[in-house]
């Protein structure tokens, strides 16, 4: 009995100890909000040099925190107005730090070979050019003829586009995006190479005995279209395409690095 009586104290004891304090748990937490509200919050304009800042805006929603905004203007685009909590405001601007950095400038080298299964000539500064080599074990050309060569440099995320061809009747567009290590940049690129093909209708003669010069139509051939990985200073073939004629083929090869 008095062992029972013992742990009743004790329990009671307990509870008279505890029930307070849990009572006091809303109360606390009640008054942690009303400080939370009571924190002044950090202004910040910050003016971005690579990205615009309805894209940083999106990026930092999450650390805005309770409260918390960003705004965007469209006549100022790389300027964020920012105003959080001051914890809150480091954490913000330790992102934009890591998010608005120049981006990559790649440079590109182009080609355009035509290969020949009927001509055995080849441009003697293809002769001992080690890609041509191996295509002389791939492909069933003969002779290899340069048509054009040019560079081509981009900001990385950005499109460019040139016209090749002695006749100006290529277009190649392509479209960089630079991704994994810094050590090992591997350049992702988008190619196209487009023939714009001009066809004139035969010619007639006059009463008079003047031949006139029928009209002309226009129209555009996706010639090679590819997404491939290049190493920056790695040279590569994109593709071959085969022209009118069907002994002859368009061979495209590029390379690209990053210049620093």
């Amino acid at each position: 009995m008095k062992k029972t009586m013992i742990a009743l104290l004790a329990m009671a004891f307990t509870l008279a100890v505890v029930m307070p304090a849990l009572a006091e748990d809303p109360a606390q937490e009640a008054s942690q909000v009303q400080k939370d509200e009571m924190k002044v919050r950090r202004q910040e304009i910050v003016k971005l040099k690579y990205v615009r800042a309805e894209d940083i805006r999106q990026l930092i929603q999450p650390y805005l925190g309770n409260g918390g905004y960003a705004l965007v203007t469209n006549n100022m685009p790389m300027v964020l107005s920012v105003s959080a909590y001051p914890e809150n405001i480091e954490k913000i601007l330790a992102a934009i730090r890591e998010l608005d950095v120049q981006p990559a400038d790649i440079l590109y080298t182009v080609q355009l070979v035509l290969g020949s299964e009927a001509d055995t000539a080849t441009d003697a500064d293809l002769q001992n050019d080690p890609i041509v080599k191996e295509l002389r074990k791939l492909l069933r050309y003969k002779g290899y003829t340069l048509l054009d060569a040019t560079l081509v440099r981009v900001i990385n995320r950005e499109r460019a586009s040139v016209v090749l061809g002695p006749k100006a009747e290529f277009q190649f567009a392509l479209l960089p995006d630079v991704a994994g290590d810094a050590k090992v940049p591997i350049i992702k690129t988008e190619v196209k190479l487009v023939q714009t093909v001009v066809k004139i209708s035969q010619t007639f003669a006059k009463p008079d005995g003047t031949e006139v010069m029928g009209g002309t139509s226009t129209s555009h051939v996706t010639l090679i279209e590819s997404a491939l990985n290049i190493k920056s200073g790695e040279r590569t073939v994109v593709g071959v395409s085969k022209l009118d004629g069907g002994d002859k083929g368009l061979i495209l090869i590029i390379s690209a690095k990053i210049v620093d």
